[in-house]
């Protein structure tokens, strides 16, 4: 398969003017999701297309040390859709609405195994921001991962949207940021999540220093002590808590810090 395989990077729907195409590379059992050469969106393996192939993305997962059973999650961003198949494979009784506003991502979203579209899991064409704030108490978890060819758009990153996050939330519901730790804004963005939520937040940086995980709650579960046993929860298969046990680790000595 080439880099640009034209089964992969099919897309006839229309994009903003400007905006880079998504394109899908392949070497060996390796898939990974690109808008550029520079930067991978999303990685997944073909021999265990449900994994979490990125450390970031098994980071933004800790939130099951809180609300290992969400009734509701939302996801602004489908990317390849790693974390939209996680939840979709080992959250079984959870309800999954990805929003990801380019149609040429969607597009690739068999390139990437993504299940289709069924009762409890579906993927939205729309503006994330635009979603998000039509909403009130609708989700028990809240994922961001929304990032185009130039990073996060600033309607996903502004204070007002963080406020549209909280409405959106059910009462101890969880959101979960992917930020870019080196971005210039970084400290702000934070600073825009906490007027939002308060101090009921803490933040997990990567091994790379380079992906900065986010945790805030519309309540105090955060700072429920059970967490720190990282004892597996009923609702949480083995494979799923192999996985994910490594990267909780750290999570529950953050926070512990926070």
């Amino acid at each position: 398969m080439s880099a640009r395989d034209s089964s992969l990077s099919l897309s006839s729907a229309p994009v903003a003017p400007g905006a880079a195409q998504p394109y899908v590379q392949a070497a060996g059992t390796t898939r990974t999701l690109h808008f550029s050469e520079k930067v991978i969106q999303s990685r997944m393996s073909t021999l265990n297309p449900d994994a979490l192939d990125l450390e970031y993305t098994r980071m933004m997962m800790g939130f099951v040390l809180f609300a290992p059973e969400p009734a509701d999650i939302l996801m602004v961003g489908l990317g390849g859709g790693s974390l939209a198949k996680f939840c979709h494979r080992y959250l079984a009784r959870s309800r999954i609405e990805v929003v990801e506003i380019d149609p040429a991502v969607i597009a690739l979203r068999e390139a990437f195994m993504v299940p289709s579209d069924s009762d409890r899991f579906r993927v939205v064409q729309a503006d994330g921001a635009d979603h998000v704030r039509g909403l009130r108490e609708a989700a028990d978890v809240l994922l961001l991962d929304g990032f185009d060819d130039a990073g996060i758009p600033d309607a996903l990153c502004s204070a007002d949207f963080y406020a549209d996050c909280h409405r959106a939330l059910r009462d101890d519901g969880i959101l979960v940021i992917n930020f870019h730790v080196n971005h210039p804004l970084h400290h702000e963005y934070l600073d825009r999540v906490r007027a939002a939520f308060g101090s009921a937040m803490f933040e997990v940086v990567d091994d790379d220093m380079t992906n900065s995980i986010v945790f805030a709650c519309k309540g105090d579960l955060l700072d429920d002590p059970a967490a720190a046993d990282l004892k597996r929860p009923a609702a949480i298969a083995k494979d799923a808590w192999r996985q994910l046990m490594p990267t909780l680790r750290v999570i529950g000595a953050t926070r512990e810090l926070k």
